[in-house]
């Protein structure tokens, strides 16, 4: 009988350049007296790839290894070959600790990567990562360690 370990690595963050980065950029409009700002629209939030207090699972880093192991059904194809490794996901904690656009960035195949995404979307909401003691968005990158014994 094959058994199936999954162990979860410690979370880095995504590599990116200094804290303060933005995704947010301002139009401009072109008008009769020149150049104005648009007209004002929800600014899109900062999204930062470090933070004074980086964002974490609930429970920290057993609680997550428990979840994952307690919730992960080893797809049959990468058993069949006895396929393991790392699938790397990237997602973003926003200021509530909501997890937003999981995806694959490095990956394995055979039902692996799809196996790490669901993983990520069943995961109940972080703790936000916060600069100067106010939440804040937070990419992190997670690679998901799989092994077929």
């Amino acid at each position: 009988m094959l058994r199936c370990v999954i162990v979860a690595c410690c979370i880095v963050a995504a590599t990116g350049r200094a804290r303060g980065q933005s995704t947010a950029l301002a139009a401009l409009t072109q008008t009769e007296g020149g150049a104005h700002a648009a007209p004002a629209a929800p600014a899109a939030p900062a999204v930062y790839f470090t933070a004074d207090e980086m964002p974490a699972f609930p429970g920290g880093d057993a609680a997550l290894l428990k979840f994952l192991t307690s919730k992960l059904n080893y797809p049959a194809a990468a058993l069949d070959r006895n396929l393991s490794g790392k699938v790397y996901l990237t997602f973003t904690v926003d200021a509530d600790g909501r997890l937003r656009d999981p995806r694959v960035v490095r990956g394995l195949d055979f039902g692996l990567d799809e196996e790490a995404l669901r993983l990520v979307r069943l995961m109940p909401w972080w703790n936000p990562g916060k600069i100067n003691g106010q939440p804040v968005w937070v990419t992190l990158t997670m690679p998901i360690a799989f092994r077929a014994l």
